[in-house]
């Protein structure tokens, strides 16, 4: 199916605009989703096997989950894990609906398998992103496989009412959600990476909605839900071990890595799309996340966990991720580059990995190089 992807599919899919083709298969999904004869198609070609692991108390069947932006209105969430998923985190949300940046505002680098992109959150905002869960619920297609939802802050709203802004989406989201992330690294947002600078402005934000997250646990006789944060791969060394001392206690995982606004060296045929505003991802940025991924895990002795994304492309790539002390994983830009199959073949070589170098599960693997 991989080869079948990448030699008919991806050719006729990249001949299309970044985003009309990413806005196709959505509804292509979508459409899978409308019933789970439909799903069951789809887990026929492209189920993985298990590989499950209890990270920050949910159970997960295998490590490798979809990274926010590719469903951010929620469009498709029963296919996710007929596609081989192991779990969904949607997003990024908003508390207000949102149109997002002017298009264009995506761009494929085919050479360099990777993509820019200056999206800017367009999303139905956290009301509208709550009815539309709601209703998979009521339909009974909502899917057994952990869901999270990123968090992010309005464009309207000012940074200081950033707290108020992110709490609101939790109170709002809390029922739907098994996890939540709250971004705050995107870089497509004026401002908003300024949050992770400041330590009193982040831990505003993880209070308030730790707060209510509380508050929702206790109405509904369930715990807290586990809140992470998403972080950059451009913070300093020093600013981001000022968020781990400040806010580890705080929160129960971090996402690492966003997008990145750096670029690697351009060659004629790649200068202007690299000019482009916006952060990049895939396979460039692969490096660089696995050694914050690794700097993380040193740094809180392994007691954090960590899901590691960006430049995710292959097992060996994954298995770097988990070695250097990333409990779970996200691809975003690998399956636009690889197709569907990517989750089987991922999965499938974790799986060898584990019993070559000889543990018997994938936790036993998780920073076992960092």
């Amino acid at each position: 199916m991989g080869s079948l992807y990448r030699n008919l599919i991806r050719p006729v899919t990249f001949l299309q605009d970044s985003e009309k083709a990413h806005d196709r298969i959505i509804n292509l999904l979508k459409f899978f989703s409308q019933s789970k004869r439909r799903t069951a198609i789809l887990r026929q070609l492209y189920s993985t096997k298990d590989l499950s692991s209890t990270v920050f108390g949910l159970t997960f069947p295998n490590p490798l989950g979809l990274a926010a932006g590719f469903d951010k209105f929620g469009s498709a969430v029963p296919a996710w894990p007929s596609l081989g998923f192991g779990f969904t985190e949607l997003g990024g949300v908003t508390f207000h609906a949102q149109n997002g940046n002017k298009k264009p505002r995506m761009f494929r680098v085919n050479s360099e398998r990777a993509l820019i992109n200056r999206m800017g959150f367009n999303n139905p905002g956290a009301e509208g992103m709550s009815n539309t869960l709601d209703e998979w619920k009521a339909r009974g297609l909502w899917p057994k496989n952990p869901v999270g939802i990123n968090l992010a802050k309005s464009m309207v709203t000012p940074l200081e009412d950033a707290a108020t802004d992110y709490s609101k989406s939790i109170d709002l989201l809390w029922n739907a959600g098994d996890f939540f992330v709250i971004n705050v690294s995107s870089p497509n947002t004026p401002g908003l990476r300024d949050i992770q600078e400041s330590n009193s402005a982040l831990n505003q934000i993880i209070d308030d909605c730790s707060e209510i997250n509380k508050r929702k646990g206790e109405e509904n006789s369930l715990n807290p839900k586990p809140i992470l944060i998403k972080i950059s791969p451009d913070l300093s060394s020093e600013a981001l071990d000022n968020i781990l001392s400040s806010s580890t206690a705080k929160i129960d995982g971090i996402v690492a890595t966003n997008t990145t606004t750096t670029r690697p060296t351009s060659t004629p045929q790649t200068e202007q799309i690299f000019s482009e505003v916006g952060g990049l991802s895939g396979a460039p940025l692969n490096d660089k996340s696995t050694e914050l991924i690794r700097h993380i895990f040193n740094k809180t002795d392994g007691k954090l966990p960590i899901i590691g994304v960006g430049g995710i492309m292959n097992s060996d790539d994954a298995w770097n991720k988990i070695t250097a002390g990333a409990s779970l994983l996200q691809i975003y830009t690998g399956l636009v580059f690889e197709g569907p199959s990517i989750t089987n073949e991922i999965v499938s070589g974790l799986r060898n990995k584990i019993k070559e170098k000889g543990f018997t599960n994938i936790s036993e693997a998780i920073g076992s190089e960092a």
